[in-house]
């Protein structure tokens, strides 16, 4: 059991599990900021597509 505890707190102490949730939380702040970069781009290029799909129809 002694051994148990031991392990337990030796990862407690490690810091790779905070490390990894840091990068984590990067990761989905820049997914989050790629996804409404996209989908400010898609709308203002649609926007775009039917002037000149319009433009052409005269």
């Amino acid at each position: 059991m002694k051994n148990f505890a031991d392990s337990v707190v030796n990862f407690l102490k490690e810091e790779d599990g905070p490390t990894a949730v840091e990068y984590a939380v990067m990761l989905a702040l820049i997914v989050v900021v790629c996804l409404a970069a996209v989908g400010t781009i898609g709308t203002s290029a649609k926007e775009k597509f039917e002037l000149v799909g319009s433009e052409l129809a005269k």
